[in-house]
């Protein structure tokens, strides 16, 4: 490991975003696409007809398909598009031009393999290129798919059937038309139009997208992202446009999902953060510069550019939780069972309904005069600007039932501002490492703390266990895989299923005390700073308990409930009391019958307090206990910290002295 791999224990700036979000659709990667397979297609056409020189045909062709690479790199990473389905279009395309020996999926798992294994020789697959010998560099460099090859046999039984499957088409019918031309005496013609031209092709992709940025960096990505990958300056007016930017690979390895044409701009845009993190730097005639050097060289070639500050998420601004009506935007299928639903805030509410990552709304709706009101964990990222829930339909539940089969866009439904605490606080300087173990719709929280985490922890990793039947019943199971390319070297997902024969076999099962033991002795070594447990009640308590057992602290192991549970209980074990509630900056006062909680107190008073689930388990409930005392019958949402500063769940809370005062505001 090279001298420059330890990274400063408090860094002055902070790593921010790059300001570069997914496109709708990349309009410079529809242009090159729509180039290159011009330029193919008339060369191709003018060779037949005899008006175009082999040499010419040759080098136009080579070209085209050196452009079509970009293409399908950047849609493995879903840069292409925010539409999924826009990616695989284009990626599949560019795919037959570049290599048709592998299908484009399998070549996105391939080359997300090499991001997060950079410059590890067994398992980075660009390493048969980036960590050759010099003297087997032009024999390798034309061969450079041949490992992907073999890379994709040894990992055949992580991938899905349908992906070996066209791969395998793809071999066959490649090898059937060079057979079929030889025997019909095409094979020079072939040779010219594609063969030859695609082997160039391939020649100049691996020195200028492998080789240049890689070679002779001992750093792995796991060890030091900055510099696992190089940036080349110098003579960018020219280089620049001819790499297609990839003269800036380190922009592309620490922020995957930017297309290409924006990385020069995200350099510029963050260039301190990345200087002071002693990112790897060369010159265009290989002359490798430390951060002082650079900044030398850089004195004559323009002015240093400013940072962006990172976007904080906040917590919203209303002084208690309260409904108010919400347009929905949008209700789409995620599995059989469960949709996604996305509301339309007003923009006259927008600071009420900011959120942290983990917290949760609550949703309430008449159903024809029987009214229901449920608790659903808000599922997007803190610093992006939509609000969102995933609703799993329960047999018979009424608003599960009612979100599966009538909600529709356009349709308006009671939600309560968020509340709950499930997230932590994050620190845009902090390097943490963080593990969430969920199971089915317990992914909902998970989902909006790991997407927050990442974008404002630059240098923070995460690790989603998550557990479900099958593939199939996975929410948010495409928008993971995109996720995991756009944080590629600093998140995993590891899934274990209990009813999918074809699933590796130690990662088939539920997600329960022996399954996490054989996972912390194997998959998860590495310290953990922050867990994350949200599920169903006896899988969490046992996770939770295992935990403790292995050394971690209690304030460091964070659990979210599916639904509490309601004790048994009887007038006979409590008294009545008089209590003074202050909600909205109101002050009321009223009575306890023996045996209610303060949160029944209330409500029977007709106070409009906020409640939830009613069985402890989501924190909406929370207050102050400013004077008198209480006694909680259960907590599964509030922090040891957040006890001891006096709050209670008043859903569980019962006084414990004659008159008590709670804060529902504070």
């Amino acid at each position: 490991m090279s001298a420059t791999t330890e990274q400063p224990a408090a860094s002055r700036h902070a790593l921010p975003d790059p300001g570069e979000a997914v496109p709708t659709i990349s309009w410079p990667v529809v242009g090159i696409f729509t180039g290159a397979i011009a330029v193919f297609v008339t060369s191709t056409w003018a060779a037949l007809e005899g008006s175009l020189p082999v040499p010419v045909t040759v080098v136009l062709s080579a070209a085209a398909i050196f452009v079509l690479f970009t293409v399908a790199h950047d849609s493995a990473h879903y840069s292409v598009s925010t539409h999924r389905w826009v990616n695989v279009a284009f990626g599949r395309v560019a795919m037959l031009f570049v290599s048709p020996l592998i299908s484009f999926k399998s070549f996105a798992f391939i080359h997300i393999e090499h991001h997060r294994n950079t410059n590890d020789d067994g398992n980075d697959p660009d390493h048969f290129v980036s960590g050759a010998p010099m003297w087997q560099l032009p024999f390798r460099f034309p061969l450079m798919d041949l490992p992907y090859v073999a890379f994709l046999v040894r990992n055949v039984r992580r991938r899905p059937r349908a992906e070996v499957g066209e791969t395998v088409f793809l071999m066959s019918a490649s090898v059937g038309l060079i057979v079929t031309c030889a025997l019909t005496g095409h094979l020079w013609t072939l040779a010219v139009l594609y063969l030859i031209p695609e082997r160039i092709a391939v020649f100049v992709l691996a020195w200028w997208f492998d080789w240049l940025p890689h070679h002779d960096l001992e750093d792995t990505q796991q060890e030091n992202r900055y510099r696992a990958t190089r940036n080349r300056v110098g003579s960018e007016w020219f280089l620049t446009p001819l790499l297609l930017s990839q003269n800036y690979h380190l922009i592309h390895h620490l922020h995957p999902s930017i297309p290409f044409h924006r990385y020069v701009a995200t350099w510029r845009r963050n260039e301190e953060a990345y200087l002071e993190r002693d990112a790897a730097i060369g010159t265009v005639f290989g002359q490798q510069l430390d951060t002082d050097e650079y900044r030398e060289w850089k004195q004559l070639n323009g002015k240093l550019a400013r940072l962006l500050p990172v976007r904080m998420p906040k917590r919203s601004s209303a002084r208690a939780a309260v409904f108010h009506p919400i347009p929905v935007a949008s209700v789409e299928r995620l599995t059989d069972d469960s949709v996604l639903i996305s509301f339309d805030v007003p923009a006259d509410l927008r600071e009420e309904f900011s959120f942290e990552p983990g917290q949760h709304v609550a949703v309430r709706t008449d159903l024809g005069g029987a009214g229901v009101r449920r608790n659903y964990s808000i599922c997007t990222s803190a610093t992006s600007d939509t609000l969102a829930i995933a609703v799993k339909h329960i047999p018979g539940g009424a608003f599960s039932t009612f979100a599966m089969e009538h909600l529709r866009a356009g349709d308006t439904l009671e939600l309560m501002t968020p509340s709950g605490r499930f997230g932590t606080t994050l620190d845009p300087l902090a390097t943490r490492n963080y593990v969430a173990v969920v199971a089915g719709s317990g992914i909902t929280p998970a989902l909006s703390i790991l997407q927050t985490t990442l974008a404002v922890e630059t240098e923070s990793r995460f690790t989603l266990v998550y557990g479900n039947r099958d593939a199939d019943s996975t929410m948010f199971r495409e928008q993971l895989d995109d996720i995991e390319a756009r944080y590629v070297d600093r998140l995993r997902i590891i899934h274990v299923r209990s009813r999918d024969p074809h699933h590796p076999e130690h990662l088939r099962g539920r997600i329960d005390r022996p399954k996490l033991e054989q996972l912390l002795d194997s998959e998860l070594t590495t310290p953990v700073d922050e867990w994350f447990l949200c599920g169903p009640v006896e899988m969490v308590t046992d996770l939770r308990d295992l935990l403790l057992e292995r050394g971690s602290e209690p304030e460091h192991v964070h659990v979210e409930l599916f639904h509490g549970y309601q004790k048994p209980r009887t007038a006979d074990d409590f008294s009545p009391a008089t209590v003074a509630v202050t909600l909205r900056g109101r002050q009321h006062e009223v009575a306890l019958t023996a045996g209610d909680t303060v949160l029944e107190s209330a409500l029977k008073a007709g106070l409009e307090a906020p409640y939830a689930c009613l069985g402890g388990a989501c924190g909406t409930c929370k207050a102050k206990v400013l004077s008198g005392s209480v006694a909680m019958e259960q907590n599964f949402a509030l922090s040891p910290a957040d006890v001891e500063a006096g709050y209670v769940l008043t859903c569980q809370s019962h006084p414990t002295t004659d008159e008590v005062r709670v804060d529902y505001d504070a």
